[in-house]
C-alpha cells in the first residue's frame, strides 16, 4: 500500500520535498489539495467538508488502505478522513494541526475568517513581505519561505479564505469523531509553534490513543526545519503498526 502525504496552509506538495528525500520507501505520494497547486472542481468552494470529501474520493480510487500523513490543515483533514472512513487508512500520522474544542484560532486565522479583513489581507498580500513574516515568525529558512510565498496565487488566496471561514467551530465539530479512528496513530509536533501550542498535540494524541507525541525542537513547520527527524519517526511508525493500541 502507498503512503500519502497531505500538506497544510499556505502550502503545496513541495513542503514535503525534504522529508521525501529522507525516506527509504519509494511508494510515497504527496498530493496537492484543490486550490493549492491543483485545480478546484466545478462549484468547489474550499469548505472543510469539501476537502474531506475530495480526499475520501481520491483514497477510494487507490484501492487499498494507505499510510496517511498530514501536517497543519493536512493533519486536521486526514484525521477527519480517518474518523469517517477507517477502512481507507492503514496507519495515520500527523502534526501541528489541532482538532480540539478548546483550541482558539491564531490571530491570522481570525483575520482570514473575517469577511472584510480577510479579503483585504489577501488583496494586499505582497510575496516578499509575507516571506519575511513567515521566516521571522515561524523560523522557516528564508529561501524556503520565499518559495512558499511565491506559490500563493489568487486561487490559493481564495481557497484559504473559504477553508478558514468554514472552520470557525471545527474543533467542536470534529473532535468527538476522533474516537472512531481505528488506525494506529502517530503525532509529531514542533514544540515551539506559537500558533498551535504543543498542548494541543498532546490532546490530539490522547484523543487518537497514540502512544506518545514525537516532540521536535522546532516551530510550526517540522517538515522544513527537521525533515530527517520527521522521516525517521513516520518510517518507524509504518514498520510497526501492530505494536500500537487501536
Amino acid at each position: 500500500m502507498p503512503a500519502i502525504l497531505i500538506h497544510g496552509v499556505p502550502d503545496t506538495h513541495q513542503v514535503w520535498d525534504g522529508v521525501r528525500r529522507e525516506l527509504t520507501r519509494t511508494d510515497v505520494e504527496a498530493w496537492n489539495l484543490p486550490g493549492f497547486g491543483a485545480p478546484r472542481p466545478e462549484g468547489f468552494t474550499s469548505a472543510k467538508k469539501e476537502y474531506v470529501d475530495w480526499l475520501i474520493d481520491r483514497l477510494e480510487r487507490v484501492g487499498e488502505p494507505v499510510d496517511l500523513v498530514g501536517h497543519d490543515w493536512g493533519c486536521i483533514l486526514t484525521a477527519r478522513v480517518a474518523s469517517l472512513r477507517p477502512d481507507l487508512v492503514r496507519t495515520w500520522a500527523g502534526g501541528n494541526g489541532p482538532v480540539n474544542a478548546e483550541y482558539v484560532w491564531h490571530p491570522l486565522a481570525k483575520t482570514w475568517q473575517h469577511p472584510v479583513e480577510g479579503a483585504r489581507f489577501m488583496s494586499e498580500l505582497e510575496p516578499d513581505s509575507f516571506a519575511h513574516d513567515v521566516a521571522a515568525g515561524f523560523d522557516v529558512p528564508v529561501d524556503l519561505a520565499r518559495e512558499m510565498a511565491g506559490r500563493v496565487g489568487e486561487a490559493m488566496k481564495d481557497s484559504v479564505l473559504g477553508l478558514y471561514r468554514s472552520a470557525v467551530t471545527m474543533g467542536e465539530e470534529w473532535e468527538p469523531g476522533l474516537a472512531r479512528v481505528t488506525a494506529p496513530c502517530l503525532v509529531f509536533w514542533g514544540v515551539l509553534d506559537p500558533a498551535c501550542p504543543i498542548g494541543f498535540g498532546e490532546k490530539l494524541a490522547v484523543s487518537l490513543r497514540a502512544p506518545e507525541v514525537v516532540r521536535l525542537d522546532c516551530n510550526h513547520w517540522p517538515l522544513l526545519q527537521k525533515p530527517g527527524e520527521v522521516a525517521a519517526a513516520i518510517e518507524a511508525h509504518w514498520k510497526s503498526p501492530t505494536d500500537q493500541v487501536s
